[in-house]
């Protein structure tokens, strides 16, 4: 198997890891309430802990990982993260559990922008956004760990021995993962030296300054703040809660449906980036349709009456996973309107607001779900409230990012 493919596989299975501890939440919801005395907006700075700290690393992340590389930023992070995760499975109030939740974001930070830069520096911008929707697959079957099989796992050995476990593969991955890969400055398909110095922090700036400046930057960013946004806070907590108390469903009945939900990402990942680099050569009308299609199935899950058979919901289910899984396409979009040097630093500021998107809509959405409806703030009103503001920021998203630029997907010179 050529290094690059394996270089694949190490890297992507960090974000697997990522995937499973930040939606892990939601099926656990109901042992954290007991365990840790939370209430419903407690229950949501929880969860929201982990992507503000995830969030908030983007920031040095995209000062460093084009100077540092991934080797060490994946690696050092990592560790950070497998210490949150047995502090957080120690945890007995919801301090503690904030603390080890926000490390967990930390160490977890790099593990998708880590990886994107190993590929950028590997393969070819045409199968770029196809790489991208493999990797999201794979990733993918991180939160289908984080559905059924955790609710069989935490019933055999309970949530804390759980993350005990899940932490020591980690350690195992992140060690082998920094002496099998070792980081390079340029594509071995582009006639460059792989010697090439890294860049300097002025240019690091620099690249940074321009980005800030660039319009389609901040559109593209805010789109994926609404998008991740509110799927992630449905998907990594609120879906839970919402089938067990609201539609009456029982914790295995709801974790195969977030299972499903999950299926829907693994095949919409590698369809989104087929579609896109192979057949429409367009990565703005495929997003703007899938941002449409999301608010439509907030629509649907409003509609829902309690005492809905299960049955019913498996489409919305499979549905919510498949068209938000093309969410992905921002990424190669705003790295097809940066200079190469920039790519880096441009998904990584992407990611950024990708990532504080699920934080502020898991904080946001409890605190407003307690405030509206104190004496039922788990119930089918609140839900509702929460399910109409989903909808209308997507919306919303979705008329923005008609004003972005397009760029069809091209070989690079040389290759």
């Amino acid at each position: 198997m050529p290094r690059r493919w394996i270089i694949f596989i190490l890297a992507t299975s960090h974000f697997f890891l990522s995937q499973f501890y930040r939606t892990s939440n939601a099926v656990i919801a109901p042992e954290l309430i007991h365990d840790l005395s939370l209430d419903t907006e407690g229950l949501g700075l929880l969860s929201a802990a982990f992507f503000y700290g995830f969030a908030l690393t983007q920031i040095p992340i995209s000062l460093l990982l084009d100077k540092v590389g991934p080797r060490w930023m994946m690696t050092v992070l990592s560790l950070l993260g497998i210490l949150g995760a047995v502090i957080f499975s120690m945890a007995d109030s919801l301090g503690i559990g904030l603390v080890g939740r926000a490390l967990l974001g930390i160490g977890m930070a790099c593990n998708l922008m880590g990886t994107f830069k190993l590929l950028t520096d590997r393969f070819e911008p045409l199968i770029f956004a196809t790489l991208i929707g493999v990797v999201a697959s794979i990733g993918t079957f991180g939160n289908m760990i984080a559905a059924t099989p955790l609710v069989m796992l935490v019933e055999q050995i309970g949530w804390r021995h759980s993350f005990q476990l899940i932490a020591g593969i980690n350690l195992i991955l992140t060690l082998t993962f920094f002496v099998v890969v070792h980081d390079r400055r340029s594509r071995p398909s582009i006639r460059t030296s792989s010697r090439e110095p890294s860049i300097s922090m002025k240019q690091a700036f620099l690249n940074l300054g321009r980005l800030l400046g660039n319009r389609n930057y901040w559109v593209i960013s805010v789109a994926s703040f609404a998008r991740y946004g509110t799927f992630a806070a449905f998907q990594a907590l609120w879906a839970g809660p919402f089938l067990i108390e609201v539609m009456g469903y029982s914790a295995i009945s709801t974790g195969n449906l977030i299972l499903l939900m999950n299926v829907g990402l693994i095949i919409g990942g590698p369809l989104w980036g087929a579609l896109s680099d192979r057949v429409f050569k367009t990565r703005r009308r495929l997003i703007v349709f899938c941002l449409l299609c999301l608010a439509l199935l907030y629509l649907f899950l409003m509609s829902m009456s309690p005492g809905t058979r299960p049955v019913v919901m498996m489409p919305i289910f499979f549905a919510f996973g498949l068209i938000s899984s093309g969410g992905m396409l921002m990424y190669p979009h705003i790295k097809d309107l940066v200079p190469q040097e920039m790519a880096g630093a441009a998904m990584t500021g992407v990611n950024f607001f990708n990532m504080l998107g699920p934080a502020v809509f898991l904080q946001g959405l409890g605190i407003m779900m307690q405030a509206l409806y104190p004496e039922a703030s788990r119930g089918p009103a609140a839900f509702d409230a929460a399910f109409l503001v989903c909808m209308v920021c997507l919306a919303g998203a979705a008329l923005l990012y008609l004003f972005t630029k397009n760029k069809p997907p091209t070989r690079a010179q040389g290759l």
